[in-house]
């Protein structure tokens, strides 16, 4: 079934299932909303409770899904689930979306294990998204990441129409609420979808990042990258007094206003009457929120690997990969400011170094190459820093159940990369092969300056450089 987003088919369905009834954190957004899920789960772990936690897509396989208490359901538990719920569908001729009966496998897990708290990420949209099913008797608190243009053809053309559908998971008296935004008008727009739906609005701060000890700072030794450390930052939350301190393991700019935005959530519920069940206010404190923070793990935003240049042996010399699933005009401009930023700290003046770019990009009109790669191509320019730039275009494995999802040809890749950046050194893989990763990063290792290896443009690409790391 192709991408209809209509609650019609799943609410005929819902009824058949067992009732829904865990208390539900629920989160919409074009950027960032996997960042704050995982943020807010991570909190919720600290305070002591269960949590269940719903991101999509998957990134290695489809039981990446659904968490409960950091750990993927098991390919056992899902297909049991997915069985019972393809047979009541069957019996009662209704017809849903894999999108449709992945919501509803991840609902009958979290209710069957009885956890605490859901914490529950949005698809497309937010109206009339899958996920919009639940009723609002359990849902605790609702939150909008940042948006921007994405996923056009179904949202609207415009950021108002898009903050429209994703602020439209607003329930009446419960809190929404809104991150920090680029766009002005998401804010007048999304007060509005609230007011109407009877929502309490509330607007979240974005993190302060602190000064660094020098030891902090990210260096080169060896004439080698270095991942960096976790960084200081500090929250102004209004459930507590004094300011809370904390360190973040997610990096870029970007990250300051999700993790705003994930403590907002958690000091809304702590406060709001409509979340007293869970008592939160005698479990949340200032530690239990840093402790949260700094054991935050979320694969494939600007995450750092070390990994063998020859893939098949483990002694060889290693070499740094950046991962992360940007994937549309707004993620790749907060990719390439964290690269500016990243290199700038760490390459001493006068050096010469290599970006190498793998990229892979989803077919999604009216978005187009050109605009997804105009902010990594060319790189930014360092101050007394040489750039050479490498990239390796390739297609990405077609993630499962999800036939709609195609990767641009490679030859049309080539074309925009040699157009943006005609200097660039090019290897590019098949038009109909989807297995070339390997010999992209035994290319890209090849290189004697300083070396960074940039995985970027998709986020199946992303999952594809996983299942290498898990095989190796």
């Amino acid at each position: 079934m192709s991408v209809d987003l209509s609650l019609v088919r799943i609410k005929s369905l819902y009824a058949f299932i067992q009732p829904y009834t865990r208390p539900t954190i629920h989160i919409a957004g074009t950027n960032g909303k996997g960042s704050v899920s995982a943020l807010t789960s991570s909190i919720l772990t600290a305070a002591g409770l269960r949590v269940g936690r719903f991101n999509s897509p998957h990134l290695v396989s489809i039981y990446d899904c659904i968490y409960v208490d950091n750990e993927e359901t098991s390919q056992k538990e899902y297909t049991a689930v997915r069985n019972d719920v393809e047979r009541i569908a069957r019996n009662n001729l209704i017809e849903v979306s894999n999108f449709e009966m992945l919501v509803l496998i991840a609902l009958i897990i979290f209710e069957r294990a009885k956890v605490d708290v859901v914490v529950l990420e949005v698809g497309m949209g937010g109206r009339l998204d899958a996920t919009n099913v639940i009723t609002d008797e359990v849902v605790m608190v609702s939150a909008l990441t940042a948006v921007d243009l994405d996923h056009q053809a179904f949202l609207g053309e415009t950021v108002e129409e898009i903050t429209k559908e994703k602020s439209s998971i607003a329930r009446r008296g419960k809190p929404f609420v809104l991150g920090p935004q680029k766009h002005p008008e998401v804010a007048e727009v999304a007060k509005m979808v609230i007011r109407e739906a009877g929502g309490d609005f509330f607007s979240a701060s974005p993190a302060l990042r602190l000064p660094e000890d020098d030891q902090m700072h990210t260096e080169l030794y060896l004439s080698q990258f270095q991942p960096p450390s976790p960084y200081p930052i500090e929250l102004d939350l209004s459930c507590f007094q004094a300011r809370v301190n904390a360190l973040l393991p997610l990096y870029g700019s970007h990250q300051l206003d999700n993790v705003g935005l994930s403590a907002s959530i958690i000091s809304v519920a702590v406060n709001h009457p409509s979340c007293s069940s869970l008592g939160l206010r005698d479990r949340v404190t200032p530690e239990v929120i840093s402790r949260g923070i700094v054991n935050v793990s979320w694969p494939g935003r600007l995450s750092f690997h070390s990994i063998s240049s020859d893939l098949h042996n483990p002694s060889s010399p290693k070499f740094l990969v950046l991962a992360d699933g940007a994937h549309n005009p707004a993620s790749s401009t907060t990719l390439s400011r964290y690269l500016t930023d990243y290199c700038n700290s760490s390459v001493a003046p006068n050096t010469t170094i290599t970006i190498t770019y793998i990229l892979s990009l989803s077919h999604s009109p009216p978005k187009t190459p050109l605009q997804t790669l105009s902010p990594l191509l060319p790189p930014s320019l360092y101050p007394n820093i040489t750039v050479k730039v490498r990239v390796a275009v390739l297609r990405f494995t077609p993630p499962e159940g999800m036939p709609w999802v195609k990767s641009v040809p490679p030859s049309v890749l080539q074309s925009v990369v040699q157009g943006l950046c005609p200097e660039a050194e090019l290897w590019k893989g098949g038009d109909d092969t989807t297995d070339e990763l390997p010999t992209a990063l035994q290319w890209a290792a090849s290189s004697s300056e300083p070396h960074l290896v940039v995985i970027a443009g998709s986020l199946y690409l992303v999952a594809d450089f996983y299942r290498i790391l898990r095989e190796l």
